[in-house]
Formats: structure tokens, C-alpha cells, sequence
């Protein structure tokens, strides 16, 4: 018999601990001289199915399945999300334009962080220079909260209005 342990994590977040028993023939890892002469042994369908099993279930705990986390993003975890942004746009992967002015790195790096949070706060009308538009930067950071947690995305736009 074998015993696979295993620990994987829910839709929550939530650690689940995981035993399976597999069972085998007593000669399967004895196998005669002769048969191993003839074919490679071959491992038992239980073996295989509980790796199948286990693979399955540890690929239910993968980010792609994880997009809502039980948690808001911090204000750190933006900032060093707009580094790497930042830096992609100085290495010339967002193109000419995004280094062609202070304001369309500044566009081009919110457009990085967020996609989503940029096209809904300013693709309709992005930063110009000089600009500094207080409200829309707070619904940016509030869409990027809700977007974060796996929120609905509906009444952030106009949030801050005063």
C-alpha cells in the first residue's frame, strides 16, 4: 500500500490536507528475473491514477484559478507593480512613445498596472501635461482595490465626484 500526502489550497485560500491510499500487488516491485529480462516493469494503474489524481488537485491551486485573493493590494505592492512598469517603459517594450514625454510614461505606466482600471478612469481622456487630477487618481487606485479583491468594477467611475 502507499500513502500520498499532499496539501493544496482551496478557492478561499483556505490549506486542505489531502491523504490517499493506494493499493498494489505484493510482486509488483519484485518482479522475476525473467519478466524483467523480457519488459520493463510497468507501474501499477493505482500509482499512475493517484499521480493523475494529485496533479489534478494541486493544479486547482494554481493563480490562475486563485484571480480574487482574500486580500486588498497594498499601496508597497502598487508601487513596486509601477517600478517593474517603469522599467519595461525605459527598455523601450511600450514603445517610442511612452518615453517621449514625463506625462506619456506616466499614461503608459498606468496603462501598465491595470489595463482594465485604465481604459474605465483615463483612456477617455488621458493626463495632459501639468495635469493634476486628484479625484481621478483616487478612482484609479479604488478600481485597482476592487480589482484586486475580484470586485465588481461598477460605480467607480464618479466615486470621488465632489
Amino acid at each position: 500500500m502507499i500513502i500520498v500526502f499532499t496539501n493544496i489550497k482551496d478557492k478561499a485560500g483556505v490549506s486542505v490536507f489531502v491523504a490517499m491510499k493506494l493499493f498494489y500487488p505484493t510482486n509488483f516491485w519484485v518482479p522475476l528475473a525473467k519478466s524483467m529480462a523480457e519488459a520493463p516493469p510497468r507501474p501499477p494503474p493505482a500509482l499512475i491514477a493517484c499521480l493523475v489524481v494529485t496533479l489534478f488537485l494541486c493544479s486547482l491551486s494554481s493563480p490562475a484559478l486563485a484571480k480574487s485573493s482574500p486580500r486588498p493590494i497594498t499601496d508597497s505592492e502598487i508601487r513596486e507593480k509601477k517600478n517593474a512598469c517603469y522599467a519595461d517603459i525605459e527598455s523601450g517594450l511600450w514603445g517610442w512613445k511612452c518615453k517621449s514625454s514625463m506625462i506619456e510614461k506616466e499614461n503608459c505606466a498606468l496603462r501598465c498596472l491595470s489595463p482594465v482600471c485604465y481604459e474605465l478612469i483615463y483612456e477617455s481622456d488621458p493626463l495632459e501635461e501639468g495635469e493634476k487630477d486628484f479625484v481621478r487618481a483616487q478612482e484609479y487606485k479604488y478600481c485597482l482595490h476592487k480589482a484586486s479583491l475580484g470586485e465588481s468594477l461598477d460605480g467607480v467611475k464618479g466615486a470621488f465626484d465632489y
